[in-house]
């Protein structure tokens, strides 16, 4: 038996936070790949400390649903798991390239694949540009356009900005938007400039965040100037000094994601193949009939 556990943040204030874990947790139940599919969260219940002895396959495939590398990905979810083997070396990553690796649980004797976050999987970008073709309604979506790739950023790890700079590059480099740019909340360059930064009057603004919450649906949309006051709503696109931005949302929310989660558990030895094709198929399928 496999199992697959989703580990995420959640939270107190945003009912909402959890939502799209729920949801691509339910894709991949629907697959059938795992012979059980558990949701975790740090801020939410089931917890991250109560969530091994809730599974009763042996072999336990954990995928943390966060963006970066850093404290929780490092220290909070395998402090809690009880994986005491735990040494973050064992990653040898150098802020993005975390795989996973293999760990015995202390208090269930689970096998543990614990793999690295889904933001900083190569298959995130696919979700990025996806993210960008849902929001405009159009599948080749590039052409006259820039893209812009935001993040929280901070000085307190460093991995954070690495992540949206890495995706940011990695699309950049397929040629299919005419500007790439990576943006941040908490440091420079600032998504509150946006405008500043890219000469094409078409912008699509995609948040790599995993839920929408206050930043996205609050401070984002004010700093840029789609609104003035978050509660009263913004036009999609809006016209911002002269651009119309295209506002995404929040990447997490984009059904591909669970084809990410699904990519980190094959690369830790799921047998999930099968299922990463029907889960691609499904979300094209969704993406032709909304167009």
């Amino acid at each position: 038996m496999q199992a697959l556990v989703i580990a995420a943040h959640g939270s107190h204030l945003s009912e909402g936070s959890a939502r799209p874990t729920f949801d691509h947790a339910d894709t991949i139940r629907a697959t059938s790949a795992f012979d059980e599919v558990r949701e975790v969260f740090w801020k939410e219940e089931p917890s991250f400390r109560e969530g091994l002895r809730t599974v009763d396959a042996d072999e336990v495939y954990v995928v943390p649903l966060f963006i970066s590398e850093g404290y929780f990905t490092e220290q909070v979810i395998p402090r809690e798991l009880r994986l005491d083997e735990w040494d973050v070396e064992d990653w040898d990553s150098d802020g993005t390239s975390a795989s996973h690796t293999v760990l015995t649980a202390t208090d269930t004797e689970q096998t543990i694949h614990y793999c690295g976050p889904v933001g900083t999987h190569d298959a995130m970008s696919d979700v990025i540009v996806r993210r960008a073709e849902s929001v405009t309604g159009d599948p080749t979506v590039g052409e006259g356009v820039g893209l812009a790739v935001v993040g929280h950023g901070t000085e307190r790890n460093e991995n954070s900005a690495k992540a949206i700079e890495y995706h940011a590059d990695r699309i950049a480099a397929r040629d299919r938007f005419d500007e790439v740019k990576a943006l941040f909340m908490d440091e420079e360059p600032e998504v509150d400039d946006v405008t500043d930064y890219f000469e094409s009057e078409d912008v699509v603004v995609v948040p790599l965040f995993i839920a929408d919450g206050f930043h996205t649906q609050e401070d984002i949309p004010e700093d840029m100037g789609l609104t003035d006051d978050y509660r009263s709503g913004w036009e999609t696109p809006a016209m911002v000094n002269g651009h119309r931005i295209w506002y995404a949302g929040a990447v997490g929310t984009e059904p591909l994601m669970a084809d990410v989660v699904l990519e980190r558990a094959a690369d830790a030895g799921a047998d999930v193949e099968d299922a990463i094709e029907r889960v691609r198929a499904d979300t094209d399928g969704e993406r032709a009939a909304g167009d």
